[in-house]
């Protein structure tokens, strides 16, 4: 059980933090205008990308040895010999997938701190291969379980749904940043937050159609449509438990468009914003809890057999 504990530990890290490899600079390249790019891509968002993809590199490091002490059957990581690491990295679909991560993690790295002179293809240079690195996480999860056309299908709709996914994390992290850095004091923040809450309104129904689609497709790929199973196994428990974080971030997500961030707009009309942007910190908050508990059981779900939620 240590093992799985392990294994769930460091699938939670990569998806948190491949998410806002690709989220966070997709979310710089459709929200901020040209000059905030420039602004924020630079020190806050330069940094933090390149931290993030240096911590993908080691975490990706760290599963793998996960992945091989639990494949040998080792009693320990300095047990395991040099060939099953080669065995694992160059003929399995997982190790390809592994190698395929670590190069487009170390392009993202670069880009964050070469590019720093040019914001908008930073960002660009950035998110593209930070997809490609969250995509490979597809390979180490039941979207890889099946062949032929169904597998493509699976596949593809496993990845479509880490995008996704990604987009909403990525964006909710801004969220909070920038909550947090807008002060009473500094008003063009504060509306800057407003605007971007804004700009994300469209793509935000972009992405929770996504995710609804895909979700339910991945669900009836590995069930084979067994819905009794959400009832009647852990692994269905699980699968309603985050159904039910998801439709909590619904609703917050709403609030955010149709309550918070117009009564934050009033605010700023009238010279006082402090409480509109405090509740509109605490629900960020709330969501961004309530993401992180999804991300949690994804990892879990993860280590499970699709056969249990078909039993």
């Amino acid at each position: 059980m240590g093992d799985d504990w392990q294994a769930i530990a460091v699938r939670f890290g990569l998806y948190l933090d491949l998410m806002l490899l690709f989220g966070v600079p997709l979310f710089g390249l459709y929200a901020f205008r040209r000059h905030e790019r420039a602004l924020f891509a630079r020190r806050p968002l330069g940094g933090l990308l390149a931290a993030t993809g240096i911590f993908g590199v080691a975490l990706s490091v760290l599963g793998m040895a996960v992945m091989a002490k639990s494949m040998s059957g080792a009693e320990d990581y300095a047990s395991v010999e040099r060939h099953v690491y080669e065995m694992v990295v160059m003929q399995t679909d997982v190790g390809i997938s592994w190698l395929v991560r670590m190069g487009a993690l170390a392009l993202a790295i670069c880009a964050a701190v070469f590019l720093g002179r040019w914001p908008t293809f930073r960002l660009s240079a950035i998110a593209v291969p930070g997809a490609v690195a969250l995509a490979s996480l597809a390979w180490t999860g039941h979207g890889a379980m099946d062949d032929g056309a169904k597998g493509l299908l699976h596949l593809s709709a496993d990845i479509l749904h880490l995008l996704a996914g990604a987009a909403w994390v990525g964006a909710l992290v801004m969220f909070v940043l920038l909550s947090v850095r807008a002060s009473f004091a500094a008003a063009d923040r504060a509306e800057l937050l407003s605007r971007m809450l804004g700009a994300f309104a469209n793509i935000g129904t972009v992405i929770v159609v996504t995710l609804v689609i895909t979700g339910a497709s991945n669900y009836w790929l590995i069930s084979e449509g067994a819905l009794r199973a959400l009832v009647s196994t852990d692994y269905g428990v699980l699968m309603l438990v985050k159904l039910s974080l998801f439709v909590l971030m619904l609703g917050l997500a709403a609030a955010h468009r149709y309550l918070l961030s117009p009564r934050l707009v009033g605010a700023l009309r009238h010279g006082s914003a402090s409480e509109a942007l405090a509740a509109l910190r605490r629900s960020l908050a709330v969501e961004f809890t309530a993401a992180t508990g999804i991300l949690m059981l994804v990892a879990w779900l993860g280590t499970l057999s699709p056969s249990v939620a078909s039993g």
